[in-house]
């Protein structure tokens, strides 16, 4: 049978979609990507925003079309819109669906596929299983069959859910309860993944700085690292990479922590979300516009040539103009290397939908949206701009339009032509053009030497 994973929203759940696809072709199942010849169809969901979640129910009706005219087909949703909850709405709305999957537990469609086979089948595919994971010598086959070897880069989730409640978020109702996981699993994944051709990692959370806060007098993101760094040297992993970051959890022995180790990248992703001080206090974020201010300075002055992310929400209840033009002034200030724009909109269950009045008019909000991206692209523009002529480290994630695409250490996008193979490979690339949003490079030409007959002493 062939399968169809069909993935919205974050970084979490590209790693859950993997996951489930690694669980499927243990059962013998094969991916496809073309989800008409699909035995068995999956929606892995995001409620993150309404337009994600308005892609994934318009989704769920065209499957339930083909359910009708095809009833042998296998229909599974995942993810946030199920929820760790039994999602009693959701089987009464989509009779049509099979299986519904919690967030990162593939559990409930493997043993659905499980009571279809026979005795025999099951002990083939487990005698099979212990074929493969021998053949790696440790760790499981993280990766479905389609990506070994082909994936530069991947996501390995170390710390579950989200125990910070902010106003706006519908996480912690979805994800449930913040969980860590063991180092010895986070460590087992990453030794998988680079035995299967894997380059680069990027430590998940939705708050990833509260990993281990969960476990008494356990270790913390800065304690994951070092172990992580040191496995990294062993395997080949070339880069490592962590997010989402809180400010409130962004200590100092962390950011030491990156300075410190050469293979973890000084790249820094901390959502402000608003510059007023008001309109933080209503999404109960725990910190103050200037004090995010002060840890932009720290974290530029104990990691050189850092990048910071930042996620910004405009149009929050209540929020006036003056407010949003604080946030306006914010960014212009600190110049960020990136920040990731959404327009508000309520979510069920959350306090802002439950308390809170949607009172900005939606074109008020995407004008102001407009006026953030347009001050971005210039700010990026005028960053991006002092890589000119320099020579940097790219990783090479693979070709893109007869070109090889790339980032740099602080995830720049850069673009380079170059003879042979350079995919998963590190190469020092001579920045010839820079925009907002990307880079040009080339390798650099060889110095021509000058001939020993000609110099002349003075």
């Amino acid at each position: 049978m062939q399968y169809h994973i069909w993935t919205l929203g974050c970084q979490m759940n590209v790693a859950d979609s993997q996951l489930l696809a690694s669980e499927l072709e243990k059962l013998g199942h094969h991916s496809t990507t073309n989800s008409d010849d699909a035995d068995i169809m999956i929606v892995n969901t995001c409620v993150v925003r309404q337009s994600a979640e308005d892609k994934g129910l318009g989704r769920l009706h065209l499957l339930s079309k083909i359910k009708e005219a095809q009833p042998d087909r296998v229909i599974g949703v995942m993810g946030c819109m199920v929820g760790v909850r039994d999602p009693l709405w959701m089987r009464q709305r989509l009779p049509f669906v099979d299986v519904f999957m919690p967030p990162s537990d593939p559990a409930p469609m493997v043993s659905f596929l499980q009571e279809r086979m026979d005795e025999a089948d099951v002990l083939e595919l487990e005698a099979r299983a212990r074929e493969s994971r021998d053949a790696l010598q440790d760790g499981e086959l993280i990766l479905p069959l389609h990506e070994r070897g082909q994936l530069v880069s991947a996501h390995v989730p170390v710390v579950y859910g989200c125990s910070h409640a902010c106003t706006f978020c519908i996480i912690p109702f979805r994800r449930g309860f913040e969980r860590s996981r063991p180092i010895g699993e986070i460590v087992a994944q990453a030794r998988s993944l680079a035995m299967q051709g894997v380059k680069e990692i990027t430590l998940l959370g939705q708050i990833v700085d509260r990993y281990g806060k969960d476990i008494p007098d356990g270790p913390d993101l800065a304690d994951l690292l070092r172990v992580v760094h040191s496995v990294a040297e062993e395997v080949g992993l070339e880069r490592i990479r962590f997010l989402t970051s809180h400010p409130n959890w962004m200590s100092e022995k962390l950011l030491e922590t990156v300075a410190e180790l050469p293979r973890v990248m000084p790249h820094i992703e901390a959502p402000i979300q608003a510059g007023d001080d008001q309109v933080l206090a209503r999404m109960r974020r725990g910190y103050t516009a200037d004090q995010y201010r002060k840890l932009v300075a720290k974290i530029r002055r104990i990691i050189p040539q850092v990048a910071i992310h930042t996620d910004i929400i405009v149009g929050f209840p209540g929020e006036t103009r003056e407010q949003f033009m604080q946030t306006y002034r914010v960014l212009e200030e600190l110049k960020l290397d990136k920040a990731h724009l959404a327009r508000y909109s309520p979510r069920p269950q959350t306090v802002s939908q439950r308390r809170m009045e949607d009172d900005v008019p939606e074109a008020e909000k995407r004008e102001r949206h407009k006026l953030l991206e347009e001050l971005q692209a210039r700010v990026v523009a005028e960053i991006n701009a002092q890589y000119l002529g320099q020579t940097v480290e790219v990783l090479v994630e693979g070709k893109h339009k007869g070109r090889w695409r790339a980032r740099s250490p602080q995830n720049k996008l850069v673009f380079f032509e170059a003879e042979g193979d350079w995919k998963g490979r590190l190469a020092q690339v001579e920045v010839t053009w820079t925009g907002p949003w990307s880079m040009q490079a080339r390798l650099p030409q060889p110095q021509k030497q000058a001939d020993p007959l000609l110099v002349v002493a003075g």
